[in-house]
């Protein structure tokens, strides 16, 4: 046992042991990511069943974005220490269930979804269309896509009725 404790201690076998180490973790590493783009993956945490659930199947906004072959980390892109402290959480089970909301900004959906074919496809709505330049940034009242485009939840008429009350009444293609 004394002899292999010396074998440890040359120069060679230590390199020998770090590289085999950093081997083992990048290899590590590497098939982690590719586990995780999947997004079944998603759901082994049981706070994020619901999400998982209006991505596999229903008829919310996720659910399309499956069915063009979209993937949990082409919208959210967790960094290593996000994912880490997610992780964490989970583990401990200190974590908020349900899930907040994540925030998506504008340029994050219009990085995928053109902004001239988005207004020609509702230019049928005339000053109805949320994606008048009214709603849109430089005004009073900005609208950000996820207004009106919940991805995991049900869509709220929260923010149309900030400005035009209670009483207005939307397109019956909304709610679908």
């Amino acid at each position: 046992m004394m002899k292999l404790f010396q074998k440890l201690k040359e120069p060679r076998v230590l390199l020998l042991l770090v590289v085999a180490a950093a081997a083992c973790g990048f290899g590590g590493l590497a098939i982690l990511s590719q586990v995780s783009a999947n997004p079944a993956f998603c759901a082994s945490c049981h706070n994020m069943q619901p999400e998982y659930d209006s991505y596999a199947q229903g008829d919310l906004l996720a659910k399309k974005h499956a069915d063009a072959g979209v993937t949990c980390h082409d919208c959210h892109e967790p960094t290593l220490l996000q994912q880490m402290k997610e992780g964490w959480l989970f583990v401990t089970g200190n974590y908020e269930n349900p899930m907040p909301k994540y925030g998506y900004t504008n340029a994050q959906c219009l990085s995928c979804h053109s902004f001239d074919e988005i207004k020609q496809a509702t230019a049928h709505y005339g000053k109805e269309s949320p994606h008048d330049p009214v709603h849109l940034a430089g005004n009073e009242n900005p609208q950000n896509c996820m207004d009106c485009h919940s991805m995991h939840h049900p869509q709220s008429a929260k923010k149309c009725t900030a400005c035009h009350g209670v009483s207005w009444k939307l397109d019956a293609s909304w709610e679908k």
